[in-house]
């Protein structure tokens, strides 16, 4: 199967469907579906990847003419959504809809998106699990939170003058939010401990599309030049960036690399096999990741093959458009060292299960999220089969973005539940050494560097206490998984032309 860029993200989606009367033999009397709702089930039943596990999805549901309209009737476009997926928390993680007050964008991954422009991470203060931190991962330049003061590194430990907890983290992503920071981070046998600053952050947020390259150095070890480059997202509007940074890479000599995907939720897949073409490049055409849908589009399961070429996209009224080709820069490299967390899911985990078919691939971390799925955005457009965008229904905004594909190495090896590091980490040590990308300090880059010079590094990397008594290995549960970038495909007319 030739590249279909498909709008596959692991993300957002949108559809519909005609309404049609059924007769009640009864009665002669006939139950109208919602139309709302039937686009949502009709959908569903069309893309859902579980859709022969689900029986309320089954085909023989809407032949049932009046319990059908009364079955999808009386519901929430979200409630009916939510019913019809397939062990949602456990099998179904990732799967949700959404109604946009304003716009319906072609793609949830919001290139760009209002935002505060800071990322973090939440961590459970104790082994109760209910009162949480938010320890920053990175801030954006120039976006509120660094304009407010919030730097890479920081706790949060109230918002809105309240304790932050599993039941109030989501007002993290408020237009506006008071935040208290923490002055002191400790360890006692059982617990992260905090004291507050007196003073607070106040940040709004603001349309932000950020750069997810975001930080490069070379670092030279003797005859080791050795690239970190640290990439937060796979968007396919900053193709030409990531190409650019590679040049810069061939440029230094770069011989050694070290690719920090601790915060990467994923993104685009065409972004993702370009990326592997720059880190290596000798295996242009080569089958990279194979997709495979349900049983009613088995005509789009195939491989995506390795290119030498790379689009490049611009926004165009947010959407990701179709500009140019470029030729894609390739290091040749053999071996490279991958930095993960609980946060890395998606593309960033495609990255490391196909790339590791070709060359040798290094993780140093946490255990990843596990999310070797993605979906089509689905538009309300029937006659479009649910995916175009530009043809979609403008009389409601809902839009559906459920899993629809899995995706397998070359070999379609079976995936793990998820990506278990070579060399683990305690998340918690990250608390009194977050430092700024690139420091040493870090004891994620500090161990990647010691396996690739053979040297131990001797830095001032503070310890934490909780190394061996508290620690929580869940830690992706506490962190929201619909926020993740995801997996998709730009273009899905095009995925069996190329």
């Amino acid at each position: 199967m030739k590249l279909k860029y498909i709008l596959l993200l692991l993300l957002v989606g949108f559809a519909i469907t005609s309404c049609s009367k059924d007769s009640n033999s009864d009665t002669n009397e006939t139950v109208v579906p919602d139309e709302i709702n039937d686009f949502v089930w009709k959908a569903m039943n069309s893309w859902y990847y579980w859709q022969s596990n689900v029986a309320n999805l089954s085909n023989s549901k809407i032949a049932s003419g009046n319990k059908y309209a009364n079955f999808i009737n009386g519901k929430t476009p979200d409630a009916l959504f939510y019913s019809l997926l397939y062990q949602r928390g456990t099998v179904d993680r990732f799967s949700w809809i959404e109604n946009s007050n304003e716009v319906v964008y072609a793609s949830k991954i919001a290139e760009v998106k209002k935002s505060g422009g800071f990322s973090y991470g939440l961590y459970p203060k104790d082994a109760n699990n209910v009162n949480l931190v938010a320890l920053i991962n990175y801030v954006v330049p120039d976006s509120p939170a660094a304009l407010a003061g919030l730097k890479r590194g920081d706790v949060i430990t109230k918002i809105n003058a309240k304790q932050l907890t599993s039941s109030n983290y989501d007002q993290l992503t408020y237009t506006q939010m008071v935040l208290t920071l923490a002055e002191n981070v400790a360890f006692t046998s059982s617990a992260l401990v905090t004291t507050d600053k007196a003073t607070t952050i106040t940040v709004t947020q603001a349309d932000i599309d950020e750069n997810p390259v975001a930080y490069y150095e070379k670092k030279v070890y003797g005859s080791k030049n050795i690239g970190y480059l640290v990439f937060n997202s796979f968007k396919s509007d900053y193709n030409d960036e990531l190409n650019a940074a590679f040049a810069k890479m061939k440029t230094d000599g770069i011989n050694e690399l070290v690719l920090d995907l601790r915060y990467n939720g994923g993104g685009s897949l065409e972004t993702a096999i370009a990326l592997a073409q720059m880190i290596n490049g000798s295996f242009t055409n080569k089958p990279y990741v194979y997709l495979d849908f349900n049983d009613k589009h088995n005509s789009e399961d195939g491989f995506e093959n390795l290119s030498d070429k790379v689009r490049i996209f611009n926004l165009v009224d947010n959407e990701p458009t179709y500009e140019r080709e470029e030729t894609v820069n390739s290091l040749s490299l053999t071996r490279i060292y991958v930095l993960v967390s609980f946060q890395t899911a998606s593309a960033s985990e495609l990255t490391i299960q196909c790339l590791k078919k070709y060359i040798s691939v290094t993780t140093i971390g946490e255990e990843t999220v596990g999310k070797f799925v993605g979906s089509n955005t689905l538009y309300d457009c029937p006659e479009f089969n649910y995916t175009s965008y530009d043809n979609r229904s403008t009389k409601h905004q809902w839009q559906l973005q459920p899993i629809t594909f899995s995706y397998y190495n070359k070999d379609k090896d079976v995936n793990p539940s998820k990506i278990t590091p070579d060399y683990d980490i305690n998340p918690y040590s990250t608390f009194l050494n977050l430092v700024e990308f690139g420091n040493v300090k870090d004891p994620y880059l500090k161990k990647a560097l010691e396996l690739i010079t053979g040297q131990t590094l001797r830095t001032n990397t503070q310890k934490a206490e909780t190394a061996l008594t508290f620690r929580n290995d869940n830690l992706a549960s506490f962190n929201p998984t619909n926020a993740a970038k995801g997996l998709y495909i730009e273009d899905f007319k095009s995925l069996k032309s190329k």
